[in-house]
């Protein structure tokens, strides 16, 4: 799956598909258009700019900790806090996720989610199976 053209980057973590979106109005896209309920979301935490992150889960299995994990290493690595030693990152489902009415690209609100402290790095990035 490429991602040339597409409004995401593209990953395979262990079988998962992730997408990881490139600008604000491709945020919104990729969750709202491209993301289904029973996907998980994550972004970094406290209001920090960064891409929002749909791991695909199509059969609705459950999604092992460290595929979690590998996919907050990328919401971190794809955010302003790329230079932070830990991050915090919010995971929930996309069917958590709404957009407040009038909000600007990008701009969501969660109706629950847990949370994991990660270090983005490059090696996170790159390491993983990026079909761009």
């Amino acid at each position: 799956m490429a991602s040339k053209g597409r409004p995401y980057r593209a990953f395979v973590l262990d079988g998962f598909e992730v997408f990881v979106g490139k600008g604000a109005a491709d945020n919104d896209h990729l969750t709202f258009r491209v993301g289904a309920p029973h996907d998980l979301w994550l972004h970094v935490a406290g209001g920090t700019p960064g891409s929002h992150v749909v791991l695909r889960n199509p059969e609705r299995q459950p999604v092992p900790r460290d595929v979690i994990e590998r996919a907050a290493a990328l919401a971190a690595w794809y955010s302003k806090a790329r230079a932070a030693r830990r991050v915090e990152v919010h995971v929930c489902r996309v069917g958590d996720v709404r957009k407040p009415r009038g909000a600007p690209d990008g701009l969501v609100e969660l109706a629950r989610y847990e949370s994991f402290y990660v270090a983005p790095s490059a090696d996170a990035a790159r390491g993983l199976n990026d079909e761009e």
